[in-house]
């Protein structure tokens, strides 16, 4: 006689908390869908949960080698001469328009 749907999840909840399985959830924007998309084309996995897993045991198998892998990206902001010129000379322009906003070093202090 066929299981119950009520019977198959039951059996389902048990097998699961015998292997301690744990939900994991991600949230994602599109760029990183679309990284996790092409990298399961290019290796013809079709779940998105295989593919995390897979990546997560071959990054954990490189050991420390795989710290460099898990850095985020970071921008560097270069400025040019241009912006810099051009901000310097709005920069006076505004103080010239409003006097009064000048830093002002404080004298030295002289022992009297």
């Amino acid at each position: 006689m066929a299981k119950t749907v009520r019977e198959r999840s039951a059996k389902t909840a048990r097998k699961r908390v015998a292997n301690a399985e744990e939900e994991l959830r991600l949230r994602s924007r599109p760029g990183t869908r679309q990284a996790l998309a092409d990298l399961m084309e290019w290796s013809g996995i079709t779940e998105q949960g295989e593919a995390m897993t897979l990546m997560i045991h071959h990054l954990h198998a490189l050991g420390s080698k795989a710290i460099f892998l898990l850095e985020p990206p970071r921008h560097e902001i270069a400025i040019s001469e241009n912006v810099a010129r051009e901000f310097q000379r709005k920069s006076m322009q505004m103080i010239q328009q409003d006097p009064g906003d000048e830093v002002i070093p404080p004298e030295p202090y002289r022992n009297a």
